[in-house]
């Protein structure tokens, strides 16, 4: 009897001890056995390392489209872009049709040569200018036979020129441009029985209504002189024009 209690004794030891270690081994001990105070909070865990990127969602469905909206106000300009490089040269096109005849290119003209008629009276008054009365060439007009003057229409270089004949008295005249003396020439007479010559001409730049005639300087200086044999003339024409909306000058 004594021994049958002796291990039911050892047994109960047995299986509370292992009972007390499964329970100490799952740090689980039951309140009914141990009751201890509050511990104290722990200090905050250190943050974990970020976490590997998520997968890809799948695709969505497709919706409904949406109603269309307004037009948007217009963008500033851009700034311009920089030159494009040159193309390459293109082909040759074909030929075309003959255009109409243009009209001819016609050079401005002016010339005129008049002289002395026989007994023609010269002027009693200096100033006035001399009347050569006898047209040789006046083909534009712009020589005056009633005034002895000519007036300039095309603008450019003309060159002037005054032949004399001397006799019986001596003679002085000038070339005369818009009430200016330009070029004066003298001959005296030295009572020879024959008639004698005297010439001069002069190169000037004349512009529209510009006048050019001859005149006598002293009026005892008259001597121009014409007969059948000899002449007194005056000449004048264009060198060349100045004038920019000719064509052929231009």
């Amino acid at each position: 009897m004594t021994s049958l209690r002796l291990f039911a004794l050892l047994y109960s030891l047995i299986a509370l001890q292992v009972c007390f270690s499964s329970q100490l081994e799952d740090n689980k001990i039951p309140p009914s056995l141990c009751t201890g105070h509050p511990g104290i909070p722990g200090s905050p865990g250190v943050h974990g390392s970020p976490g590997q990127p998520g997968r890809d969602g799948r695709d969505g469905r497709d919706a409904a489209p949406g109603e269309k909206g307004q037009k948007g106000d217009r963008g500033d300009p851009g700034e311009t872009g920089m030159r494009g490089l040159t193309g390459d040269k293109g082909y040759t096109g074909e030929k075309g049709e003959r255009g109409q005849p243009g009209e001819c290119a016609v050079a401005p003209k002016s010339a005129f040569s008049v002289k002395l008629s026989q007994g023609q009276s010269l002027p009693q008054n200096v100033g006035d200018a001399v009347i050569f009365d006898t047209i040789l060439l006046n083909e534009q007009g712009d020589y005056n036979t009633e005034t002895g003057r000519f007036t300039c229409k095309v603008p450019g270089v003309y060159y002037f020129a005054v032949h004399a004949t001397v006799y019986r008295a001596s003679l002085q005249f000038d070339l005369m441009k818009n009430g200016h003396a330009v070029a004066s020439y003298f001959q005296f007479y030295g009572n020879w029985p024959k008639p004698a010559s005297l010439s001069g001409g002069s190169l000037l730049h004349l512009v529209p209504s510009d006048q050019v005639w001859v005149q006598v300087a002293l009026t005892e200086y008259n001597g121009f002189y014409s007969s059948t044999k000899t002449d007194s003339t005056f000449t004048g024409f264009l060198v060349y024009s100045d004038w920019k909306n000719s064509a052929v000058f231009a």
